[in-house]
This record gives C-alpha cells, structure tokens and sequence, in this order.
C-alpha cells in the first residue's frame, strides 16, 4: 500500500510512522520545510493526569504505551517516565485531589495524593509552602522540539519512507491523489490530510462545515534551572481546566476561591516540564476567539513567574524565549479527534486540541485500523 500523509506535525507523522511500521510506503508531504506549528510550540508532555474517564482515557493510556515503546528504540526522542505532581496550596485545593483519587480510575492513572514532606521527597526542587500534591505515575514526556526530526530520520531509514518539505497542497484530484504547490500529483492508495490548526484553503473547499476551531496559548522556556525538576509540575488551576477533576469539592473551590484576575482572563493554568538541557517549559493560556492577537502579552508571564517561584521557593531563571501557539480543537470538546472521509480514499484528521502531543500515537493507530492498513 502507498500512503500519502499530508502534514508533518505530529500527528502526521504519527500516521506516517503507523503505516511504514505496518510495511507501507509513505510519501509525507508538508508545506513548511517542517513542522513549524504547535507539534513544536508545546510542553512535550505525554499528559493522562486530566483526561476525561471513557475514550479520552483510554486513548491517552494506549498512547502513553506507544510513546514508551518508540522511546525506547529512539532514545533521541528523551521520553521520560517522570510522572507529575499537581501541587495544592490550601485545604479546598487539597480536596479537589482527595476526591481526585476516589475515581473508579484513578489506579488506571497511577493517582496518589501525597503530603510535604512525601512532595519534596519525590522532586527536591519544590521548596515552597504547600500542603501536597496529586501524583500522576502516568504522566511522562518527550522533547518536542526536535521529536519529528528524530521521528523523520527513522522513518527515512526505513527505505520506504518520502519526505517532501516545502510544499503545499493544493487540490484533491479525482480519488487518493493531490496536487502540490509544485504542479506534481502523487498518487497513493489513501491519502491523510493531518493539517493542524491549518483550517482554510483546501481543508474548507473539502468540508465547508468543519466542527473544528482553532485556539492559541501563549508558553516561555527558561535558562537551565541548575538543578533537577525529576517531575512535571502543575498548579490548581489545571483542575478548572482538565475534565477529570469535576466533582462537588471543584465546586467547593470554584466558588470559594476565585482565580486571579490574570488567570482568569487568560483562561490559565501552570504546566511546567523540564527539558533536557534543565531549562524549564512553562504555560499557558487560552484564547477561543478569533482573529487572534499578533503579539504576545506580558501579564500571564508575570502570573506565571509568580506561581512558579511560590512553588519552587526560589527566584525563576531567567526567560529566554517567549512564543504564541495556535492548535485545532473539536467544537465538541469530548470528542479526542475529527476523523472524516472527505473524498473517496481521502480522510482529514484533526482538532485534538491540547491532546495532541499525547494522544497521537493512538489516534494514528485507530486510523490505520479503521482503514485496513
């Protein structure tokens, strides 16, 4: 089977990577010289913590799995098993994870609240006044700004592997072609459009009425910290922003505690990784409305340097890179991904949000099983 794979994010590259796995030839066409869009712009956390119970889940289990593994034969990639800790501050945060681990599945994530002195025990680093943490065993990450690069040198290695960048689509021709920007057609036995936040153009001509939007974030990368972060680390507001966590005690805590204005604006929550060169990744904010701004703002930087140092009870290392994203995500937010046919042997996937990063591998393989690959 040949398989045309258009977009090099990583969700193409995920289903590039499922079909040459299966013995297929890809031909992987991206219209930058590669991935440029949120594929790179993230936290490369491999996230299960927060996802809703049910699909959302499992597809974030199996891709947990699936990122173990190729990490495993691609230690360039720097999967690391790490967990996370989502730290709470005061009792009605505290309860919010307390009620948390009470979830039927909460031992399928790998949940455990942990008190002060079991938080500094696991991640040393965290110095600051709390009362615990919600431990996440599952959660784990990866580089991401380089894993589609370390993704792409495997896939070519396999010799059955073409990558073409710098190329745009441009039209569908007749059944399981397309058109580049070049005028050359390439044809395939099926063909995936995996197009990102790219929403218009020829993604609209196929389907006019996408259920799918686009949202920005906002994110900053440190020096290096000079010292281990051996964990992710979150704060409370991820529990307004992850389903998980809804139960009577986020209630409790919605209307007992308000977030700070900034957060509240920006629709924030902290998420904090650290990269293998030891600098901190941290984030972010949310914007749904479109046109989006053109430049960042400084206010959720300044919130979140001050969340960060409250957690790590110690100055943050100097900023040296700022950034605005944008990802596409289902307008039915309980849906992981948009799978649909829009041509004969022609399929589009997108809009798995902030799930990208994690869910991938495992949207990818659901395709190759639905089609038969």
């Amino acid at each position: 089977m040949r398989v045309i794979v258009v977009g090099a994010g990583v969700l193409g590259t995920m289903h590039a990577w499922q079909a040459v796995e299966r013995g297929h030839e890809v031909v992987h066409i991206e219209r930058e010289t590669e991935a440029r869009g949120a594929s790179v712009r993230n936290f490369g956390q491999i996230w299960v913590s927060g996802r809703a119970g049910g699909e959302e889940l499992a597809t974030a289990l199996r891709a947990r799995e699936l990122w173990e593994d190729i990490g495993t034969n691609l230690p360039e990639l720097g999967f690391r098993a790490i967990g996370s800790l989502t730290v709470v501050r005061n009792e009605a945060e505290r309860a919010v994870a307390e009620a948390a681990t009470r979830r039927p599945d909460a031992t399928a994530r790998g949940w455990e609240l942990l008190g002060p002195d079991e938080v500094r025990e696991m991640n040393p680093a965290l110095r600051g006044d709390h009362l615990g943490a919600l431990w996440c065993e599952q959660d784990a990450a990866v580089e991401p700004r380089t894993a589609q690069r370390v993704l792409k040198k495997a896939l070519l290695a396999s010799g059955r592997y073409t990558y073409l960048g710098g190329r745009e689509v441009r039209e569908v021709v007749g059944e399981r072609a397309v058109r580049d920007d070049h005028g050359e057609v390439h044809h395939g036995d099926v063909v995936v459009l995996c197009t990102g936040a790219w929403l218009g153009g020829l993604v609209r001509e196929l389907i006019p009425d996408l259920p799918v939007r686009r949202v920005r974030l906002q994110m900053m990368q440190t020096d290096p910290l000079g010292e281990a972060l051996t964990t992710s680390v979150a704060d409370a507001d991820s529990f307004r922003y992850y389903p998980a966590y809804a139960s009577e005690a986020l209630d409790t805590l919605a209307a007992a505690q308000a977030q700070t204005p900034t957060a509240a604006e920006h629709k924030m929550q902290l998420l904090m990784v650290q990269r293998t060169d030891g600098s901190l990744t941290i984030g972010d904010t949310h914007e749904y409305e479109a046109p989006f701004a053109f430049d960042v703002v400084e206010e959720p930087y300044e919130h979140l340097r001050t969340v960060v140092e409250a957690i790590l009870g110690r100055p943050l290392p100097r900023i040296r890179h700022r950034w605005a994203g944008v990802y596409a995500q289902c307008t039915d937010t309980s849906r992981v991904v948009h799978r649909q046919q829009a041509r004969e042997g022609v399929w589009l996937v997108t809009g798995p949000g902030g799930r990208g990063m994690t869910c991938s591998p495992a949207i990818a393989e659901k395709t190759a099983n639905e089609l038969g690959w």
